[in-house]
């Protein structure tokens, strides 16, 4: 078990890897060895919070299907087991993304000193440009 935060843990005999052909680096080796890995992991087996469920459906986008299957494809590097450990950590990362929950704002309003300072600094300056214009001659 992959603990995330205190009720959420990724179930590691839940998550099936299959190896796939990468279309990555690797030249004539590329063609010759499956070293791509498709990491599936069903998240409707286990009881997730749905605050949980809905945040990583925002956060994961189309790699989880309407199923419960989280997908994952990765084949950046040349061999299997890199390539197995980036989709793993990517799984984390997703989960950690999710499982953040932002604080609510607080309303705060400005203080009395604050509000004169702003006046004064607007009175000033419209003295200042005040000063600027041509005097009116009355007749």
């Amino acid at each position: 078990m992959i603990h995330i935060k205190d009720n959420i843990v990724i179930f590691e005999k839940s998550i099936s890897y299959r190896a796939i052909r990468s279309s990555g680096p690797g030249g004539q080796h590329v063609n010759k060895v499956a070293t791509g890995i498709h990491l599936q992991y069903n998240i409707k087996q286990h009881h997730y919070p749905l605050w949980f469920i809905d945040k990583l459906k925002k956060v994961s986008g189309n790699l989880l299907s309407d199923s419960g299957d989280l997908i994952l494809k990765a084949t950046s590097y040349r061999s299997q087991s890199r390539n197995k450990e980036d989709a793993l950590k990517r799984l984390i990362d997703l989960f950690k993304k999710a499982s953040q929950v932002q604080k609510k704002r607080i309303k705060t309003r400005p203080s009395l000193s604050v509000k004169r300072k702003r006046l004064d600094s607007k009175r000033k300056q419209s003295e200042k440009k005040g000063l600027r214009k041509s005097p009116k001659i009355y007749d």
